[in-house]
C-alpha cells in the first residue's frame, strides 16, 4: 500500500525523540534538510552568547580566562563530545578548523611512520572525499618535499571496493571520510582500520558527516587519529570550532607541527623554547575563539538527553522513508540514487543526481524546502534525528514531485549561482 501523510503523522506521534525538536529554533514555513551542512540553532545558543558577551567578556573582562573557565574550554568540550564518537575523557579537544586539525594529525602520523617505517611514503584516500582533505594532504606532501624529504604519493581510489588493493606495504596513512559527503556511503570503521593495520598503515578518519548522526566507535575500532566539525549534526553554529582526537597510545609520541603557545607545557612561563604539553592538549595551537567555542556546548547538551543508538534508529527510519517516498512519487523523473540502500552502509543523508540538480535545489529552497547541492549534479538531503519529523519527509517529497512534474525549476533565477551552493 502507498505511504500516506497520515502514516507519517502517526510515526511522529509515536516518536520518543519528537520533544527534542522544541529545543531548536526552526523558522515557520521551512523544512530544513541541510543539517549535514549546517545544523539548526539550539534555542539555548542566544542566551549563552549573551552571557559570554555581556557578562563574561563585558563584566569579567580578562579575568574570565580563569573565573569563567575559558582556558580549559577546549578540553572540557572535548570530554563532553567524546562519548558521541566512542572516545574517553582526555582524548579529544575542540579547537581550530577541520582543515587545520587534519594538517596536525596527518603530519603527526607521517612523522610517526618516518621514525619506524621510513619506506612507507604513500597516503591513500578517496577521490570523492571532501576536497579540503585532499588539498591538505597535497600541501603537506609539497612542504615535506620542499624541505628535502623523500617523495610522497597521494594514492586515490574511485570506489570503496578498491581499498584493499590500494593498501600495499608502501602505505603510511589511510585517510578516509567515515561518511562520504557526496554519496552518504559509510565505511565499516573497525574492519577498514584492521585492514590498514595489517599492512602497517595508520588511519586518519574525518568524522564531519558522522559525529552526532551515526554511532562512532573510535577506541573500539582501534583507530589512530580523527578530526571532525561541530557545525553540522552537532549544531555548534556556523564555522564553530572543529575537534581532534588522538588515540592515547599516540598522543605523546610526537608533537604536532603547529607548535603554538596554547600547546606549550607552561604557556604563561613565556619560555623561548617549545615544550609540548602531555596528552591531547599538545594538539592545541593558538588562543581560542571563546565566543564561538562556548556555543558548541549548547548543541552537545541536547545529546545528553538521548543516545546515539536511538538517534541512529530514527536516522535510518527517516532516510529509508525518504527513499521509499521518492520512489513512490518521483519514479518517472530522471533521479539517480547514489546513496546505498543498505542502511548499514549509509550515514544520515540521501543523495540523488539529476541533470538539472542545481536548479531543482534552488526551486526547492524557493518553496521552503532546504537541501543543498554539490557537484556533479548532486542534490543532498540531510536528516537530523534531533529535529527532523517524518511529516517533514513527506512534505518535502511532495514539493519535489510538484517541482519535477511542473518543471518549475526551469526559470532563469534558479540557474544563477551564488558563492555558496
Amino acid at each position: 500500500m502507498p505511504i500516506t501523510r497520515s502514516d507519517c503523522e502517526t510515526r511522529d506521534q509515536q516518536d520518543a525523540l519528537a520533544p527534542l525538536r522544541d529545543q531548536f529554533f526552526l523558522p515557520d514555513g521551512v523544512i530544513y534538510l541541510d543539517g549535514n551542512s549546517l545544523g539548526a540553532q539550539p534555542r539555548a545558543a542566544l542566551a549563552r552568547a549573551q552571557q559570554v558577551i555581556t557578562q563574561e567578556w563585558g563584566v569579567g573582562l580578562i579575568r574570565s580566562w580563569n573565573t569563567a573557565g575559558w582556558f580549559e574550554l577546549p578540553q572540557r568540550l572535548g570530554d563532553q563530545l567524546a562519548p558521541l564518537v566512542g572516545a574517553q575523557a582526555g582524548e579529544l579537544v575542540v579547537t581550530d578548523t577541520t582543515s587545520i586539525n587534519l594538517f596536525k594529525v596527518l603530519a603527526a602520523a607521517l612523522r610517526q611512520q618516518q621514525a619506524t617505517a621510513p619506506a612507507k611514503r604513500v597516503i591513500v584516500s578517496e577521490r570523492r572525499t571532501f576536497p579540503t582533505d585532499l588539498y591538505i594532504a597535497q600541501g603537506l606532501i609539497d612542504q615535506l618535499q620542499a624541505h628535502g624529504a623523500p617523495a610522497y604519493e597521494l594514492r586515490l581510489i574511485d570506489a570503496p571496493d578498491e581499498l584493499s588493493a590500494a593498501l600495499g606495504d608502501d602505505v603510511a596513512v589511510l585517510m578516509l571520510t567515515h561518511v562520504n559527503y557526496q554519496t552518504g556511503y559509510m565505511f565499516d570503521m573497525a574492519a577498514v582500520t584492521a585492514r590498514a593495520h595489517q599492512t602497517g598503515a595508520l588511519t586518519v578518519w574525518d568524522l564531519a558527516h558522522s559525529a552526532g548522526a551515526v554511532p562512532v566507535a573510535l577506541n573500539a575500532s582501534q583507530a589512530d587519529y580523527a578530526v571532525g566539525c561541530t557545525y553540522k549534526y552537532l549544531n555548534g553554529g556556523p564555522g564553530s570550532p572543529a575537534f581532534l582526537w588522538v588515540h592515547a597510545k599516540h598522543q605523546n609520541a610526537f608533537w604536532q607541527p603547529l607548535s603554538g603557545w596554547w600547546g606549550h607545557a607552561r604557556p604563561f612561563a613565556m619560555e623561548p623554547g617549545y615544550r609540548p604539553r602531555q596528552g591531547i592538549s599538545r594538539y592545541l595551537c593558538g588562543t581560542q575563539p571563546i565566543t564561538s567555542l562556548a556555543l558548541v556546548a549548547c548543541g552537545l547538551d541536547i545529546f545528553a538527553q538521548t543516545s546515539m543508538a536511538a538517534l541512529r534508529d530514527k536516522s535510518v527510519a527517516l532516510t529509508t522513508l525518504f527513499i521509499q517516498l521518492v520512489q513512490q512519487a518521483c519514479n518517472d523523473h530522471p533521479l539517480t540514487l547514489i546513496t546505498p540502500t543498505d542502511p548499514a552502509r549509509r550515514g544520515s543523508q540521501v543523495s540523488y543526481q539529476h541533470p538539472q540538480g542545481f536548479a531543482v535545489v534552488q526551486a526547492l529552497i524557493a518553496r521552503g524546502v532546504i537541501p543543498d547541492y554539490r557537484e556533479p549534479r548532486i542534490m543532498r538531503f540531510g536528516f537530523t534525528p534531533l529535529y527532523t519529523r517524518f511529516v517533514d519527509v513527506w512534505d518535502a517529497v511532495a514539493v519535489l514531485q510538484e517541482i519535477l512534474t511542473s518543471r518549475s525549476w526551469d526559470q532563469s533565477d534558479f540557474h544563477q549561482r551564488a558563492a555558496v551552493t
